[in-house]
């Protein structure tokens, strides 16, 4: 199998193989008949669903990404489960008091943070040193949003900027104790997922999120690990900004360009998606979805570029559809 952070360091893998790694959560609990609360809530499901998934699909990187209430449990808001649902969580955040009480917890006296942290361990048990895992931490919009609504977070940076910066600081804060964590565990790639940025202007990632993302990467590559970016949605307004985060991989949706990325992200980054993992992957036809591949190995023959979907791998996808992914990026760069 393939080290990611191996390929980080060349253009293309002598074989022509190209790196695959699905982000797959519920489709990984449903392949072994498991809840997604199951998923959620127990580190052993989340690992043997995911090396299930390695056996049967032969990716190149595991993941223990499952949902985004990690932190904002061990913040202390309470969070529902409901089966196969989307958990939900309490909103403890909506004045100023609340963000000078909240305190930073410890991500090891936490039961959520700390069987993330099990399930770094428990992977790094069964796959020796070198297979590439990736830790998990939410960034710190994503965060503020977890903790007081994603309205209420986006109104409050122009009613209150002072009040969301100093709320984002302790978010920032926290991400940096959680992936030490998972990087002492074993994780050599911590994923950063943000997905809200998608849904602001430029100017505002720029005062906003610019400076923490370069802070909290810079954090990650002293303590040896590598830094992969997630945030879903459109990300093409941002993406001169990205370029100055110091991201090693950025996730794209769907409907970000693979050619203005490697134009704007440069020639170093690698890029990862962005195969629409509904019309494409779940629903359409094999040939649609060969075409798809072939076509960014066409764009990135000469540049580092890791399949995936542009988001997370739907549950209903099929395993065949699995399978032909890893055969036709198996297959000799064109």
């Amino acid at each position: 199998m393939n080290s990611i952070p191996k390929l980080l360091q060349t253009s293309k893998l002598s074989d022509g193989r190209i790196p695959f790694h699905p982000l797959v959560m519920q489709f990984a609990c449903r392949f072994i008949n498991k809840t997604y609360e199951e998923f959620m809530c127990d580190y052993r499901v989340l690992v043997e669903s995911n090396l299930r998934c390695l056996e049967a699909f032969d990716h190149d990187a595991v993941s223990v990404i499952s949902d985004p209430f990690r932190e904002t449990s061990a913040f202390g808001a309470h969070i529902t489960f409901d089966g196969n649902a989307s958990p939900k969580a309490e909103h403890i955040i909506s004045v100023q008091e609340d963000v000078d009480r909240l305190i930073i917890p410890d991500v090891y006296d936490c039961e959520r943070t700390l069987d993330r942290i099990k399930g770094v361990e428990l992977f790094r048990k069964e796959l020796g040193q070198l297979f590439p895992i990736i830790g998990w931490i939410e960034g710190p919009l994503a965060e503020s949003c977890d903790l007081m609504g994603v309205s209420e977070v986006l109104m409050q940076m122009m009613l209150e900027p002072d009040m969301v910066h100093q709320l984002m600081n302790k978010c920032l804060e926290m991400a940096k104790q959680f992936a030490l964590a998972q990087i002492k565990a074993g994780a050599t790639i911590v994923g950063v997922g943000d997905a809200i940025c998608s849904q602001i202007p430029p100017e505002t990632y720029e005062e906003f999120l610019m400076p923490l993302h370069r802070d909290l990467f810079s954090y990650i590559h002293q303590q040896g690990a590598l830094v992969k970016l997630h945030i879903c949605g459109n990300i093409t307004h941002l993406l001169p900004y990205i370029a100055k985060t110091g991201a090693d991989i950025v996730d794209l949706d769907w409907m970000v360009s693979f050619v203005e990325a490697r134009q704007i992200l440069g020639p170093d980054v690698w890029l990862c998606g962005n195969t629409d993992p509904v019309s494409v992957i779940q629903n359409g036809s094999d040939d649609l979805l060969i075409k798809d591949i072939e076509n960014i190995k066409l764009l990135e023959k000469d540049n580092k570029w890791i399949f995936s979907g542009g988001c997370e791998i739907t549950p209903f996808t099929s395993a065949e559809k699995m399978k032909l992914i890893r055969k036709v990026t198996y297959s000799k760069l064109i």
